[in-house]
């Protein structure tokens, strides 16, 4: 062994400005060059430099030289290896032969070390292989579970989506025919407000607010009311089927995670330590790219199989709502439509009715103006009999009164005479007051006639309307499959 350094008692003995001294070494060029160490000592080198500046900065006091001077003397006469206490040192033959007993205890007790080590070690590569295969069974057997799992929640979903499927063709076929009978309401719809334009053609009295018109504007009040409900329900309808077809969306794409899934843990599942295709992936059992426990795992195909599950109730629910309200307002519909037919029967029956009484009146009219005016030819004819009679009368009045001086007497021919004159001239003045009477009754009569024959036109064209016009319209009235949406 080499012993480095100095003696405990060279050391104490030594003055503390180690610092300003070279290292002790047993090196022989320690001895024989000592300048290099000290130039090699920066303590000693700053200690001059210092010193130096110093001086040439400050004024140097008495116990600042004398102090100096103290250490300059210690640095120059630590150098030479007289002046140290201890040269070396050596070992006795005790140490030699301890060096060796130490030797053969370190050497027995390093190969019992190697010895239990290998025990220890093959013991552990056992145990380690047992327990290696024990957790590759066990994993194994986790993956075969989780494969069940994988099927019973795939094959769950497989059923809901058949379900979806059906449900979802159903509704559209339920939607379907109410497009259909929404559409079949134009067509009443504008028969009714036809009918109700055609009626505005009636003229005069006719134009009355009567049943027919009163059941004309609820028929279009029904419609417009029947075709708002389906045209909410078929609102209702087209939200139903995208809400469907996103619950589908849901679990056809939950499927498709749970075949990729099932695929990648069957072949996980078969592999074994002598299959094609592993290899190493260092730190891979540090990426955690898990998205969900098993809890939220299931919990995420249960909760999208029971949203599909409330959609397809919401949707069967629906559909019932839209099979009632189709016979719902068909129903409303030609119930209206039975009512406003009878209403126009009604009303062209006593228009009939009104239109014949018209004609029998106008035919008593007509009888009554040909008497009439029978009468007023009869009275002219009696005013001409009459005028000979009054000339005659006049006449003889006219000749008496020429009649010489006392003859000229007021005697009973003339009072006859004027009698008969008077009488004659009251009789034309009758006859003419009835030929008044007669011919205002003639115009009464002929303004009548054209009243009535004004009114039978109305009449008529009043029939021509309803019956003509607005009864052969309301016969292309859809039937009632039709109005529940069935072609």
């Amino acid at each position: 062994m080499e012993l480095m350094g100095s003696t405990l008692t060279a050391t104490y003995a030594r003055p503390k400005t180690s610092h300003f001294l070279p290292a002790i070494s047993t090196m022989a060029s320690s001895y024989r060059n000592p300048q290099p160490a000290m130039a090699m000592n920066p303590s000693a080198n700053m200690w001059r430099t210092n010193t130096y500046f110093k001086s040439s900065s400050t004024v140097p006091t008495p116990s600042s030289m004398q102090r100096d001077n103290l250490d300059l003397v210690r640095a120059k006469t630590m150098f030479y290896p007289s002046n140290r206490t201890a040269l070396s040192t050596r070992y006795t033959p005790d140490d030699w032969y301890k060096s060796n007993i130490s030797n053969y205890r370190e050497s027995e007790a390093s190969r019992n070390s190697a010895e239990r080590l290998r025990r220890d070690t093959i013991r552990l590569m056992q145990d380690r292989d047992q327990l290696t295969r024990r957790t590759q069974e066990s994993t194994s057997k986790n993956i075969g579970e989780r494969l069940n799992d994988v099927v019973f929640w795939r094959s769950e979903l497989s059923h809901e989506i058949d379900n979806m499927v059906t449900e979802i063709a159903a509704l559209t076929d339920v939607k379907r025919r109410l497009e259909r009978a929404l559409a079949e309401t134009e067509g009443p719809l504008q028969v009714s407000q036809e009918c109700l334009y055609h009626r505005e053609k009636r003229m005069s009295i006719d134009l009355v607010h009567d049943d027919v018109e009163k059941d004309l504007i609820r028929e279009v009040e029904v419609i417009k009311s029947c075709q708002e409900r389906m045209r909410r329900h078929l609102d209702r309808a087209i939200a139903q089927l995208a809400s469907n077809r996103a619950a589908q969306h849901e679990l056809e794409r939950d499927i498709s995670d749970k075949v990729t899934a099932q695929r990648i843990d069957d072949r996980c599942h078969h592999l074994r330590n002598t299959s094609d295709g592993i290899g190493y992936y260092r730190g891979i059992e540090r990426l955690d790219p898990s998205l969900s426990l098993p809890d939220s795992w299931s919990k995420f195909t249960d909760d999208n199989i029971l949203h599909s599950q409330s959609e397809r109730a919401s949707s069967h629910k629906l559909r019932d709502e839209i099979e009632i309200l189709l016979n719902t307002t068909s129903n409303e519909m030609w119930n209206q439509f039975n009512n406003a037919n009878v209403a126009f029967t009604n009303r062209i029956s006593e228009t009939a009715d009104a239109k014949n009484s018209l004609q029998t009146h106008l035919a008593k009219t007509l009888q009554e103006i040909f008497q009439t005016e029978m009468l007023i030819e009869s009275l002219k004819k009696a005013l001409r009999d009459k005028e000979c009679p009054l000339k005659v009368a006049q006449t003889r009045l006219e000749e008496r009164t020429r009649r010489p001086n006392v003859e000229l007497c007021r005697d009973n021919p003339h009072h006859r005479l004027v009698s008969e004159v008077r009488e004659i001239e009251d009789t034309i003045h009758r006859l003419q007051e009835r030929l008044m009477e007669a011919e205002n009754t003639l115009q009464t009569l002929v303004k009548t006639k054209v009243t009535l024959e004004h009114d039978l036109s109305i009449k008529a064209n009043s029939i021509f309307l309803d019956q003509e016009k607005c009864m052969s319209m309301r016969k292309s009235f859809p039937s009632m499959p039709r109005l529940v949406g069935y072609t």
